[in-house]
């Protein structure tokens, strides 16, 4: 038997049709738990020993490392957002005025400023590779755009595992390949599908993957992960902090400042990472992430929206071939007749939770959800449409 739904476990009314995870999700129940242990800490801090600034950040580590297949949780780094661990790639890579960095049309923006103000820097060029303007087979044709605009100048591409605002699935395993030939670096923004489509470092060997921790992998908002291949081992982090450095474990010798970094990628994570609060939650998150599994909760979703999938299509709603799509993340472009503020008002009004994303409504899902959800918004949208 697959995986079931699980709203028990969150505090949704019956009222709400949620299905915008893609922005924010929900916390459960045991991080509401962890939560409140975590402020427990605080109100007594005579509590807190030496190793709590230590131990559950490895665990924390431990977990999301073991999500992406990493063997070696030093690998990964604590971050307080995408935009910062994207600041700590950029700042460890120096460019010609040649060379080019290559993104995707409409990425998300913390996926853009950085390498925007890199290249300025270096009078190098942003490349931005065009989705294409047919309506069939966007997705095979926008993977061999990216192909093809891999070339010799390519110092780096920066992209998704798919496309934020409308679920499309890139090609991570032939980008990677092509990379390889041209010794560029693939960095990789995992926010929209880590936690909810499997992933594996190993298998794609991208040289740093970031990832938002608030909304597949159930974490606050404020907190992030962060891997950094070999290429970063002896790189600059963005700032110095205390615990980052060797043997911070023993406080009494604090000022005896060390040169020396802890491995690989601790050097990156920001300061005050042990956060008493925000760890505890994120430990409880990816726990239940991990005991889900992304396999069965992309399969999950995908039983929930099949039938969907077929009455919007049915209304004139564009939908990418789900084939070529996440099933737990996916857009739904409107036909024509029908402006977006039409359709908010007409779901604002049912309590339906959506997020409208360029020319697409993002519908996101996860094991809150049922059937029924995804018949209200059918049902909703059929007498919108019927009004006009």
């Amino acid at each position: 038997m697959g995986l079931q739904h699980q709203k028990y476990l969150f505090d949704i009314p019956e009222a709400i049709t949620y299905l915008n995870i893609a922005t924010q999700s929900p916390s459960f129940n045991a991080m509401h738990d962890a939560a409140l242990e975590g402020l427990l800490k605080k109100r007594r801090p005579y509590l807190i020993k030496t190793s709590d600034y230590f131990k559950p950040v490895i665990e924390l580590k431990t977990l999301f490392a073991s999500l992406i297949k990493v063997d070696d949780y030093n690998r990964i780094a604590l971050i307080p957002s995408v935009s910062y661990g994207i600041a700590c790639v950029a700042n460890n890579i120096t460019l010609k005025p040649t060379d080019e960095i290559l993104i995707i049309k409409e990425q998300f923006p913390s996926n853009y400023y950085s390498w925007k103000k890199l290249a300025d820097t270096h009078n190098a060029t942003i490349k931005i590779v065009e989705t294409p303007s047919t309506s069939k087979n966007k997705s095979a044709q926008l993977n061999t755009a990216i192909l093809e605009a891999i070339n010799d100048n390519t110092a780096l591409i920066a992209m998704g595992n798919i496309h934020w605002s409308n679920g499309t699935l890139f090609d991570l395993k032939a980008i990677r390949q092509k990379t390889k030939k041209h010794d560029a670096l693939l960095i990789i923004d995992g926010s929209q599908s880590i936690g909810a489509l499997p992933f594996s470092v190993e298998e794609i060997e991208p040289d740093a993957v970031i990832c938002a921790g608030y909304k597949w992998l159930f974490g606050p908002y404020g907190c992030a992960y962060a891997y950094f291949g070999a290429y970063f081992d002896n790189g600059n982090p963005i700032e110095e902090n205390w615990i980052n450095r060797y043997d911070s474990e023993n406080m009494s010798n604090l000022t005896m400042y060390q040169d020396k970094y802890r491995p690989l990628a601790n050097r990156y994570n920001v300061g005050e990472s042990a956060s008493f609060i925000h760890i505890k939650m994120q430990i409880e998150g990816l726990k239940q992430v991990l005991e889900w599994t992304p396999k069965a909760i992309q399969a999950y979703c995908k039983t929930i929206t099949t039938k969907t999938v077929k009455d919007l299509e049915a209304l004139g709603f564009q939908i990418e071939h789900p084939d070529f799509r996440s099933h737990h993340l996916f857009g739904i472009k409107l036909p024509e007749g029908i402006t977006s503020d039409t359709v908010k008002k007409a779901l604002s009004k049912q309590n339906i939770f959506v997020s409208f994303r360029g020319s697409f409504i993002r519908l996101s899902s996860h094991v809150f959800n049922t059937e029924a959800d995804f018949k209200k918004l059918v049902d909703c949208l059929s007498k919108t449409l019927k009004s006009i």
